[in-house]
């Protein structure tokens, strides 16, 4: 068995892993690499490693587009095989997938319209609506604990991770050559004792183990004082009259956050004012959560038996028409406006912040991690000046970072994740999904812990087994 890593190593996006086994090959994730334009555009567009058409299936951990988001072009470039993930991911991919593909062709043309005049060569969206519904066509949903047979040597499983609606470790058994080998992928891993979703679950004892390591070196604050916080904040805003802006993922951090809004305005503790979640996604993964009930924490399907509104839909202002969003400019009036993408590389968020973020009255809400060289890292840095299509702007609203919301695990949530296994029988455990200060931190403290192999791989590198 071969294990080629080829994104999210050394990294915090474009989740890949090409497994060789058993006459199969096949790859964990699929994900869009984040990060500058042009270079993103460049790892994205090809797949060097192997030939797309040899790929047998996909193992998808979860919706989030730095792990679903290139399977398009995966299949645009021939792949024929199915790609296997939960019912839950299965559902947000349908709505995922194309608009990722509507926002890449909206952002094209949209940039093109200035490279034109400019005199320059135009691109093309690395991939279409079409090639997307092309794609949902190979989705294979599968229930939480069954295992599933790809052949008499290869089977898998998934348990629930925790991170977003349907993320899933998965525990793959390979027989090869008369020797068997359980390799572990945790995907995204998320935390425990958060609202709305599942715990993460533990899988049956593996021999490798592929793990994330985005905070590897971080601790995120306690969430019980996420409301003080959403409240002080809030009131800052009414304070200035200005307006508060948050990048938000449309799957899982918006969902989480319009429930922390709901619970702190039906508190009393705070004047309401008008929210806005702008983003047709976001409005549809709402929906898809409301599917789902069966990824619920038992608190949230209490909630949700008793008749309650968690994701406010009776108090929010779910927006989906683009003339309604050009509208939000104009707001005079305090108002929250939640829109995608976190990480602030496509979508309306660009729109919101270059019409506010010179206006020192508004705040500028980060409530997630932005990868390296994206606008959302450079906004959560600070800088003084950040460039949005290709013009600058003068970063004067306040940036505050809130990690209560934080879907990954941290430092010591991973470290109790992995502390679970049976460290002598682990020969290799793999740090992917992290920046290489917060591998080399987490490493360290893995190998405090008893592991006697932790590896932290770079993009190419291969291992067999």
């Amino acid at each position: 068995m071969q294990i080629k890593f080829i994104g999210a190593a050394g990294t915090v996006t474009g989740s890949m892993h090409l497994i060789e086994a058993a006459g199969k090959k096949f790859l964990l994730d699929c994900g869009l690499y984040q990060g500058k334009r042009k270079l993103a555009y460049e790892i994205n567009k090809n797949f060097p490693e192997f030939d797309p058409k040899e790929i047998d299936f996909v193992i998808l951990s979860h919706a989030h587009i730095d792990h679903s988001g290139n399977l398009p072009s995966l299949v645009k470039k021939g792949f024929k095989g199915e790609i296997y993930s939960t019912f839950a991911t299965r559902d947000l991919c349908q709505i995922m997938l194309i608009d990722s593909a509507h926002i890449q062709e909206k952002d094209v043309q949209f940039v093109n319209k200035k490279r034109a005049k400019q005199g320059k060569n135009l691109f093309e969206p690395l991939y279409t609506q079409a090639d997307a519904g092309e794609t949902l066509k190979r989705f294979v949903g599968l229930n939480y604990y069954h295992t599933f047979r790809i052949d008499s040597n290869i089977s898998f499983s998934f348990v629930d991770a925790g991170h977003i609606l349907g993320s899933a470790v998965t525990h793959i058994e390979i027989n090869e050559n008369g020797k068997r080998i359980n390799l572990g992928f945790t995907g995204d891993l998320g935390r425990p004792n958060l609202p709305i979703l599942k715990d993460p679950e533990k899988i049956p004892p593996v021999d490798l183990l592929i793990c994330e390591s985005t905070y590897g070196n971080k601790f995120h604050d306690d969430p019980v004082n996420a409301e003080k916080r959403l409240i002080e904040i809030i009131n800052k805003a009414l304070e200035r009259n200005g307006k508060i802006i948050i990048p938000a993922f449309s799957v899982g951090r918006t969902q989480e956050l319009v429930f922390a809004l709901h619970n702190v305005f039906e508190s009393g503790k705070v004047d309401r004012i008008p929210v806005y979640v702008d983003s047709p996604l976001s409005v549809n993964a709402t929906e898809v959560f409301r599917m789902h009930p069966e990824c619920f924490d038992n608190d949230t399907a209490k909630y949700l038996l008793e008749n309650k509104d968690p994701f406010g839909f009776n108090q929010l202002h779910y927006i989906t028409e683009t003339e309604e969003s050009k509208k939000l400019n104009e707001l005079k009036e305090p108002a929250i406006i939640i829109s995608s993408s976190g990480m602030c590389e496509a979508g309306r968020i660009q729109h919101h912040l270059l019409n506010n973020i010179e206006d020192p009255k508004n705040i500028v809400l980060i409530v997630g991690y932005s990868a390296q060289h994206t606008l959302g890292r450079r906004i959560t840095e600070r800088e003084p000046e950040v460039k949005i299509f290709g013009d600058v702007y003068k970063l004067n609203a306040e940036v505050i970072v809130l990690d209560f919301f934080s879907a990954h695990a941290d430092q010591k949530e991973l470290l109790d994740y992995c502390n679970q296994f049976d460290k002598s029988r682990i020969q290799n455990l793999f740090l992917v999904h992290g920046e290489s200060e917060h591998q080399s931190v987490l490493k360290d403290k893995l190998i405090e812990i008893g592991f006697n192999n932790v590896t932290i791989p770079q993009k190419g590198d291969d291992f067999n087994y």
